[in-house]
């Protein structure tokens, strides 16, 4: 069986939730012996689209990787302003395909590819609503086709030319129940094949806390962030939370791992540790009091299950559903939508190490049963099923 994924950026430096999503789906299934072929562009950064990679054909841990040059770069603050207008004003359809353009990335050889090739593939996999390359892919094949949403509830989701997006494939994998109960409500779902697949998220084994801390120096309790620095995943609100809250507490730390694409405040307690191997990430979620999940737009959130699989409980904005979900069903985390409730949760967090261990146990039970690899690719599999392949 011969599949195709349609994603607008992979590759090992590509560490952003649905790329990573589709790249980690890929290889699962590379792994149980499918054909895999990715789609996608040669840009690496997602604010510009820049070209990066070499155009063509490669490979990539099983993987074949079909990559192609991105038109023109984008321009963010000239397609933030036309997205502010859009989102606030009367507009045709025509100026939503043109803001799907601006979107990006402008791929026209990736669009014609897929035409020219369909017929060498069986199924064929989207990887996120929001881009051009979901939006004019999935117009321009007939095989079957799965849509994997990744989709919040923001303005484009309700733009009119997404309800386009949503009657294409013939078969949706969703990340959470509340992410699917947001889309029932914006779309129609009739004889369409739907499940909750997330992602998989491995338990990691036996690992060296004291090695870690030594390494960065980490001494008193911490806080932990892990995932894209920006203002749009809530961090300035997370760093604005945790000086307000450490004034007093002088040996607490707030430790940053990850990407980083805004200023951060000069202050000894606040560690930004910059990109750090999967161990010592690991290790990082192992060694903190809990780890903040402050981003108002998530689908699923890794970072949020991997610290779960740790054992280390989860601190998130009440108002991200699925944040608040995971916690709810696992028992394994807290919620807060202002300052005094960040404070109120931490606080206790802090204060009962036995509550810190009975919710991190809680977590990880919740990530075994529900997120393990297996059950992720044979819901998969299931999918394949429902198109007319057999999966064995």
């Amino acid at each position: 069986m011969k599949i195709a994924f349609v994603v607008q950026r992979y590759g090992k430096e590509v560490m952003g939730g649905s790329e990573l999503h589709c790249r980690q789906v890929a290889e699962r299934l590379a792994e149980r012996g499918y054909d895999c072929t990715v789609f996608t562009t040669t840009a690496k950064d997602y604010i510009t689209w820049k070209n990066e990679y070499p155009e063509g054909e490669s490979r990539l841990n099983q993987v074949t990787l079909r990559r192609f040059k991105v038109k023109r770069e984008r321009d963010i603050r000239a397609f933030n302003e036309y997205s502010d207008w859009i989102f606030s004003h009367d507009h045709t359809r025509e100026q939503e395909v043109q803001w799907q353009e601006q979107q990006g990335p402008l791929s026209l050889d990736l669009i014609e590819a897929l035409k020219k090739e369909e017929n060498h593939f069986d199924v064929f996999i989207f990887f996120t609503y929001l881009y051009y390359n979901t939006y004019w892919g999935l117009k321009s094949v007939n095989t079957p086709k799965i849509l994997v949403p990744t989709a919040h509830d923001e303005p484009p989701i309700h733009l009119d030319i997404m309800k386009e997006v949503f009657e294409q494939p013939d078969a949706f994998i969703f990340n959470t129940e509340s992410e699917k109960r947001m889309l029932y409500a914006n779309f129609d779902f009739s004889g369409k094949y739907q499940d909750i697949a997330g992602v998989g998220i491995d338990i990691p084994g036996s690992l060296d806390i004291k090695g870690f801390l030594k390494k960065y120096d980490l001494h008193g309790p911490f806080l932990l962030y892990a995932g894209r620095i920006e203002r749009g995943k809530g961090c300035q609100d997370l760093i604005d939370y945790f000086e307000r809250y450490s004034s007093g507490r002088p040996e607490l730390e707030l430790v940053l791992i990850g990407k980083r694409l805004m200023g951060l405040p000069e202050n000894k307690r606040l560690r930004y540790l910059g990109f750090v191997p999967a161990g010592d990430k690991n290790a990082a979620m192992q060694a903190a009091a809990l780890t903040v999940h402050p981003s108002y737009l998530e689908s699923l959130c890794m970072a949020a299950l991997e610290s779960m699989a740790a054992g280390t409980p989860i601190l998130v904005q009440e108002r991200t559903e699925p944040l608040k979900d995971h916690c709810v069903k696992s028992s394994g985390g807290l919620w807060y939508s202002s300052y005094e409730e960040f404070e109120a949760a931490v606080d206790i967090l802090l204060k009962d190490k036995e509550l810190r261990k009975m919710m991190g146990e809680n977590g990880r039970s919740y990530v075994k049963k529900y997120y393990s690899w297996e059950t992720v690719i044979d819901k998969y599999e299931k999918a394949f099923e429902f198109l007319g392949f057999d999966s064995g």
